[in-house]
């Protein structure tokens, strides 16, 4: 086994708002593809090599500020994803912050009330 995450889903009641949210935070499209009953954006990634997720709206699908984080790629330095939360419509809940030799992170409220993270080693 290579990583113990295969892939993540992040819950959206609105998916437009989420997915320019997203856009933003990482400066790239979020793709969209096919969801039985709901809609569902593919964050970037490396399909091929990497941990990969996306958003989702659809039933059975709630935002929570409580429970599981998750830890986003914050790039080179986390400090330039984490500067568009609050411009984007989220709320920085943890500023950067070191955690020594494993870099840096910090926490945010996404538009739609998920607790999320950000990581760099910068």
């Amino acid at each position: 086994m290579t990583n113990a995450i295969n892939w993540f889903e992040i819950p959206v009641k609105d998916f437009d708002r989420a997915k320019k949210f997203y856009e933003t935070l990482y400066h790239a499209e979020i793709t969209e593809m096919p969801f039985p009953g709901g809609r569902y954006g593919i964050l970037p990634c490396d399909m091929q090599n990497g941990v990969g997720g996306g958003i989702v709206k659809g039933d059975g699908f709630e935002p929570s500020s409580k429970g599981t984080i998750v830890y986003l790629n914050g790039g080179d330095d986390l400090s330039t994803p984490l500067a568009k939360v609050e411009a984007a419509g989220g709320k920085v809940i943890m500023p950067k912050t070191s955690i020594g030799e494993n870099g840096f992170m910090a926490h945010f409220m996404d538009t739609e009330g998920n607790l999320v993270a950000l990581h760099s080693m910068k």
